[in-house]
């Protein structure tokens, strides 16, 4: 069972219009520990999400209403993408490529073999976890970035993109001691040990490495 930073354990949302499609799978997941929770319609899902909650979706693809796959592709477009496997009595190629493209874990073809369903809904929880995870942690380096003065950005740039103090303190006219100190306040900010960290971290942000997107010489200090 996968649980969320708030203790909060995953849970596999069954949307389905057969009930007794939802209880079946209701009762295969609850077998292997999984927290459940099952809807009729994509409507009625809607009305009582939560989407900060981790979890999967299983969702059939041919629905009264809004369609699985419509939906899926709406989920994908949207700020909270979320992990979902697609179930349909009938599965034609274009639909499962349609499926696949929008980011669908994987595309079932009822009846469901038992084994297939609980793996897809294990890639599916893993994927929603590591997701959040990510999230979390631009999160956290998007909060230290914006603690940092104009200099010290200008210096992560330059350091990002391979300068030396010395070669840095010339691009920028400074000292190279007053480089040296706004470098260390810098990576003391970032949380950053080593040059190699800030450079996955400047990745994680989105941060180009080419020194021209930087602040440019004369910044604020």
């Amino acid at each position: 069972m996968i649980n969320d930073r708030k203790g909060r354990p995953s849970t596999v949302i069954i949307i389905d219009d057969d009930e007794s499609v939802r209880e079946a799978l209701k009762g295969l997941f609850e077998s292997v520990g999984l927290f459940t929770e099952t809807h009729g319609s994509v409507a009625e899902f809607i009305a009582a999400d939560d989407p900060s909650r981790p979890g999967c979706i299983v969702l059939d693809i041919r629905l009264p209403g809004q369609s699985g796959l419509e939906f899926q592709e709406a989920l994908a477009k949207s700020r909270r993408p979320r992990s979902v496997v697609l179930i349909s009595a009938h599965v034609d190629v274009a639909m499962a490529v349609r499926a696949m493209k929008a980011g669908a874990i994987d595309v079932l073809t009822k009846p469901v073999r038992e084994q297939d369903l609980l793996e897809a809904v294990n890639r599916a929880l893993a994927s929603d976890s590591a997701r959040r995870s990510e999230l979390n942690q631009l999160s956290v380096l998007r909060l230290r970035h914006s603690k940092l003065t104009d200099r010290e950005r200008q210096i992560m740039h330059l350091v990002v993109a391979g300068k030396l103090n010395k070669q840095i303190a010339g691009d920028i006219q400074l000292a190279e001691a007053t480089v040296k100190l706004h470098r260390g306040h810098m990576m003391h900010k970032m949380h950053a040990a080593s040059v190699a960290e800030l450079v996955k971290m400047a990745g994680i942000l989105g941060i180009d490495q080419d020194i021209s997107h930087g602040v440019e010489p004369g910044g604020s200090d």
